[in-house]
């Protein structure tokens, strides 16, 4: 178990890195915001309400995010996050500083975090899967972000090279664009195919497994309905 003291709220991460679990203490008379789905228990004088990031036309084209805003009522309360995928959850302190996110990594921020998507075009759409969108967290305050797999930060001095499927987060002002490892062939047949190639100086965060082959893996396995 990791105990952890910053600038903002106390907290502690445990079950790291493999089911990785969130304890947050909420001041009394402050916000938190958590995704969707994550709470797994709180204490009894947390308020939730439930906000669309994006607006409702955006979440008709899958670009919205579901937030739920935990209000500590008469004193200080402590809320449980539970990510959905097993995995890890990193923690940064953002200080008026912007981080992008892939699609299904917010998991929590401090009230005065801006959360909020960004449209990537069709090409760098495949960074994030069909959803063709990050999540833009800017501000200061608390963040926390999960993965599937275990959570390793890379420094970029200058260039890396990242299969799309491991990229978590990274920081703003690296610039970044999709590319091919290899010709057609590779794409189809070799396993791997789509990259991204960071330029400038910042941080990544990447996973230490992605959900593709892991589906792949699975699927010889599923039950299959018989006709009969």
């Amino acid at each position: 178990m990791e105990l952890t003291e910053k600038k903002g709220f106390d907290f502690r991460m445990e079950c790291k890195p493999d089911y990785g679990f969130l304890s947050v203490t909420v001041p009394s008379g402050h916000k938190l915001k958590v995704e969707a789905a994550a709470m797994a228990a709180m204490d009894t004088n947390l308020e939730m309400k439930t906000k669309l990031k994006g607006g409702f036309a955006r979440f008709l084209s899958g670009e919205s995010i579901f937030i739920n805003e935990f209000t500590a009522n008469n004193g200080d309360a402590e809320i449980q996050i539970a990510p959905a995928c097993p995995g890890d959850v990193e923690h940064i302190y953002l200080q008026n500083e912007t981080i992008y996110l892939q699609n299904t990594a917010f998991l929590a921020s401090a009230y005065n975090i801006t959360v909020e998507s960004k449209w990537q075009g069709f090409t760098k759409g495949f960074f994030s899967g069909e959803s063709f969108f990050l999540i833009k967290c800017s501000g200061t305050g608390d963040l926390w972000f999960n993965s599937y797999g275990g959570i390793i930060p890379i420094d970029v001095e200058e260039g890396y090279v990242i299969d799309t499927g491991h990229i978590v987060a990274f920081t703003d002002g690296l610039a970044y664009e999709i590319a091919r490892i290899g010709g057609y062939k590779s794409l189809f047949f070799s396993g791997e195919g789509l990259v991204c190639r960071f330029k400038g100086k910042g941080r990544v965060w990447i996973q230490t497994r992605k959900i593709s082959p892991f589906i792949s893996w699975v699927n010889p396995f599923r039950p299959v309905k018989s006709n009969n």
